[in-house]
């Protein structure tokens, strides 16, 4: 799809480049990828090659969400995915929110992903149900992103097209469907108290899979947006160590001066 307003300065895709280990970084349902540049910044100092690709209607004007489906924005993800593993010798992908959803449905289409790690991650959101079959407003109020560091600013929309929702919540019942084809190793994050996705999510999809390897960990400090708000570093530190356990090219580490 063309979008008809530009990026939001701070909103641009990111790519670090670094060693033969990629890191695919999917970011949510309104935000972009300024929601996960500390956590791209954290492994791309280790030596990771980091790619943060902005989806489709993000990040530039919420009219531009209007116009997108959730092929655009899974086309975006998978076409993020096959660079990183034209140059890289591995892929891991890692996803917030929708991010998530579109992390498992593309674990579903290439096996060969070496593991992915989600964030509260979305598969079903009760709150929204009454939206599906909605024909007005058009357009939908949003409140603050749901941060609970109050110094957090995330760049998001002031409104959201009902369409779009529309398509998020088909999205999310697609990708239900597809949960018992991902054999990659899974971790998950999730917030203990979670104002947008419910963190009974996390726990569904653990049930569903067909991984030999889950690993779950509880976020105590730090909202929906967890990868902005306090519990970020243990985010950051956890997903090193989950690398560095699952890759099997083994890498120097780059060492600060």
């Amino acid at each position: 799809m063309k979008e008809a307003y530009p990026v939001i300065d701070g909103a641009e895709s990111l790519f670090f480049e670094g060693n033969d280990t990629g890191v695919l970084l999917c970011h949510g349902f309104l935000g972009t990828p300024q929601s996960l540049r500390e956590v791209a910044e954290g492994l791309a100092d280790q030596g990771y090659t980091v790619s943060v690709p902005r989806l489709p209607g993000h990040g530039t004007h919420y009219k531009d969400l209007a116009s997108c489906s959730f092929s655009d924005w899974y086309m975006q993800i998978e076409t993020a995915y096959l660079q990183l593993y034209s140059r890289c010798r591995e892929v891991f992908v890692i996803g917030q929110s929708m991010g998530g959803t579109l992390t498992l449905d593309l674990a579903a289409q290439y096996p060969g992903i070496s593991g992915i790690a989600l964030i509260n991650p979305a598969m079903y959101i009760p709150a929204l149900s009454h939206l599906e079959q909605a024909s007005e407003p058009f357009y939908i109020e949003e409140g603050k992103p749901d941060i609970k560091d109050p110094g957090a600013v995330e760049i998001t929309y002031t409104q959201t097209p009902l369409t779009a929702y529309q398509e998020l919540l088909k999205y999310m019942k697609v990708v239900r469907r597809k949960l018992s084809g991902i054999r990659c190793p899974i971790t998950c994050f999730v917030s203990s108290v979670d104002n947008v996705v419910p963190p009974e999510n996390t726990d569904y999809i653990l049930r569903k899979v067909y991984s030999n390897s889950v690993s779950k960990y509880v976020l105590e400090n730090s909202y929906h947006v967890a990868s902005m708000d306090y519990d970020k570093e243990q985010i950051i530190d956890e997903l090193l160590s989950y690398l560095e356990t699952r890759t099997s090219i083994k890498h120097r580490k780059k060492v600060s001066p």
